[in-house]
């Protein structure tokens, strides 16, 4: 991708430079016209042919030697920048692009464009205070502020700054029409976690408001509000907030089912808690609410019937962890227990396993297979299908 980048510069600089010779051979007068624009030519095509015999050091310096015959050459300059940037001679592009600021003669939309590659110089080699100056002076200059609003987002993502950050991304949203809520959502669950840490717990609730009203589906603010009513002892407000958040994504259930168990204890509400956890089964696919309901079914019905749920769930989703629940019930059951039953469903929970999980795996995309193929359905490759470890058969 950057040699790519890189070419995409060089093929740009190509028509600028031919132009900016023709430009000084114009201005040479009519006695030096045609040497100037004669050396200009040789020296244009030489670069050229650098470039297509893949010797790019040469061919720059020749196009820069372009330049500099002539200073009002904005456009060159700027795209050299550019390129020395891509090349990791961040040092020499910040020289030219402050060399371009510093100029009394450019236009307005001139001088923003040379900021703006002023600024991104600065990024590159992690000057981000100096970043932050320039950009912040471009935010104020309304037909490049998004550019620059975006990198002091960025600056002060990397900085921590969450209210500057959060201050941003909304004047972002306001100039491009660009929703930012989810992102400032996560700013503001950010600064809520700092809050938290440092006892300020009034704090932390508002951020955490700030963060739904930017964005009302925001699992990360459902979770956090869970946790800072449950650590207050609030437990019907933890409950609501966990079960929100847990309806907006259920991929996080694994993630609150703790607290909101616990919450659901706390509050003596076994009805409420088997009650979620089986409308969450029938969204959720894991094995995490099927093995809170074994747990509730145990404490409330024995042993037995919590081995009859729990292997009659496992033949439909087949799990590790719900295999050694279920050994774990049959040793507690004791006497009393079933090995040859339990053994039975082990074994139809295991072929469930394997015929759901790939026997070959491509080691270049990652492409699961049952069967082997030697060209990648996925990336095409040949030869990098092989089988899994776990299938071996020695």
């Amino acid at each position: 991708m950057a040699f790519i980048s890189e070419w995409f510069w060089f093929f740009l600089l190509l028509p600028v430079a031919a132009l900016s010779g023709w430009i000084i051979g114009r201005r040479g007068g009519e006695r030096h016209s045609d040497t100037q624009v004669s050396r200009l030519s040789t020296t244009y095509f030489r670069g050229l042919n650098y470039l297509l015999n893949e010797q790019p050091d040469k061919a720059i310096e020749l196009f820069l030697h372009i330049a500099e015959l002539d200073k009002d050459t904005f456009e060159t300059q700027v795209a050299l920048g550019h390129l020395f940037r891509r090349r990791g001679e961040v040092d020499r592009a910040i020289r030219l692009h402050q060399g371009l600021v510093e100029r009394s003669d450019l236009s307005d939309q001139q001088r923003v464009q040379a900021l703006l590659a002023l600024g991104e110089d600065y990024m590159r080699s992690g000057l981000l205070d100096r970043a932050e100056t320039v950009f912040t002076e471009l935010a104020a200059l309304d037909d490049r502020a998004p550019q620059a609003l975006k990198h002091l987002i960025s600056i002060y993502q990397s900085e921590r700054d969450w209210p500057k950050a959060i201050d941003n991304a909304t004047r972002y949203e306001a100039v491009t029409g660009e929703p930012m809520g989810r992102l400032i959502a996560h700013f503001e669950c950010e600064l809520a976690e700092r809050l938290r840490a440092a006892g300020d717990f009034d704090g932390a609730r508002a951020a955490v408001a700030r963060a739904y009203a930017a964005d009302s589906n925001s699992v990360r603010a459902g979770i956090l509000s869970g946790r800072l009513e449950f650590d207050a002892g609030n437990d019907a407000a933890a409950i609501r907030a966990f079960e929100r958040a847990a309806r907006h994504d259920t991929d996080f259930l694994p993630e609150i089912m703790p607290q909101l168990l616990a919450a659901y204890d706390r509050n003596g509400d076994a009805t409420g808690a088997r009650s979620f956890l089986a409308e969450m089964t029938e969204h959720y696919r894991g094995i995490a609410p099927v093995l809170a309901l074994t747990r509730l079914a145990e404490a409330e019905r024995g042993v037995a019937a919590a081995r009859e749920y729990l292997a009659a769930q496992l033949k439909d989703r087949p799990s590790v962890r719900g295999e050694a629940a279920l050994i774990d019930l049959t040793l507690a059951a004791g006497e009393g227990g079933d090995p040859a039953r339990t053994l039975h469903d082990l074994k139809h929970i295991t072929d469930q396993l394997l015929v759901r999980n790939p026997s070959y795996r491509c080691n270049r995309c990652g492409f699961g297979a049952r069967s082997h193929h030697w060209q990648c359905p996925s990336c095409k490759e040949w030869g990098t299908i092989k089988p899994l470890l776990n299938y071996a058969v020695v």
